[in-house]
């Protein structure tokens, strides 16, 4: 697929399907191809500028057909790292472990995973934990990842195709939405009322969100995370934060506000 001509009055895409060209006109285009498609490489590099941050850790997930551990997600900091135990159903689970970035999937035995895993909950969660063979076992780098502008021209980035946030603060889905929010009460306006103001300002708009969600999302996984070269303070400063957290109202307050969803 190719977008042509976004930054004119006259969008347009074309793309081959079983080996047969088209060619789509629009009006304007949303970019919702994800971190690896076309839209965002469209916006020239003279005017795109990107922000990344690569996590020196990963997260081996395995999925496996197990009675979830609790009714509630468990986020837990170890000495030995982080590990997150939470559910898609009554009958099937999902679990990570924070990893080293060299580990591969074949690298952890189902024993192997169970067995560390036990050791990062508290002792009366690790008792209960239903364990079995895994049907599903990947690793994830963790990144944090913001484009800007998200509007070039007609063309409008959306969710993954301008921003990547690591998955502690489970905010992928939910800053999409939001894109996908603006965008088209922009579009809603301009089409009904004739008014520009909401897809003028998108880029804008979308980003304010953007950029709370990721400080979000990098605190969290801050907070969690054994890192590599950590020293004695900044080891010192996690637990005071945690600390902090554990008995402030309002810093709990402001976490939960976060992590359910900030206002659109």
């Amino acid at each position: 697929m190719v977008i042509h001509d976004a930054n004119s009055d006259a969008p347009y895409v074309t793309c081959t399907v079983d080996g047969e060209r088209h060619l789509i006109r629009a009006d304007f285009v949303a970019g919702c191809d994800g971190f690896h498609g076309v839209s965002r490489q469209t916006i020239p590099t003279d005017v795109r500028r990107e922000c990344e941050k690569i996590y020196p850790f990963g997260w081996l997930g395995i999925l496996s057909e197990t009675p979830p551990l609790n009714h509630e997600l468990i986020y837990t900091s170890s000495e030995r790292g982080f590990a997150l135990c939470s559910m898609r159903n009554k009958n099937l689970s999902r679990y990570y472990l924070q990893c080293a970035l060299p580990d591969t999937p074949e690298d952890w035995t189902d024993a192997a995973f169970w067995c560390e895993l036990k050791r990062r909950i508290p002792a009366e969660y690790a008792d209960r934990l239903v364990t079995g063979p895994s049907i599903e076992k990947s690793i994830a780098p963790l990144r944090s990842f913001v484009t800007e502008p998200m509007r070039w021209g007609r063309l409008f980035l959306c969710g993954d195709a301008a921003h990547i946030v690591p998955p502690t603060g489970a905010k992928g889905l939910n800053t999409a939405s939001s894109d996908v929010h603006y965008l088209l009460n922009g579009l809603r306006e301009y089409y009904e009322n004739n008014v520009t103001d909401g897809i003028d300002r998108y880029s804008e708009k979308a980003l304010a969100r953007v950029w709370k969600t990721e400080r979000f999302s990098w605190w969290l996984s801050s907070l969690l995370h054994r890192h590599p070269e950590q020293s004695d303070f900044d080891l010192k400063m996690q637990q005071a934060e945690i600390e902090f957290l554990r008995t402030n109202e309002a810093a709990q307050r402001a976490m939960a506000e976060n992590y359910v969803g900030l206002p659109y």
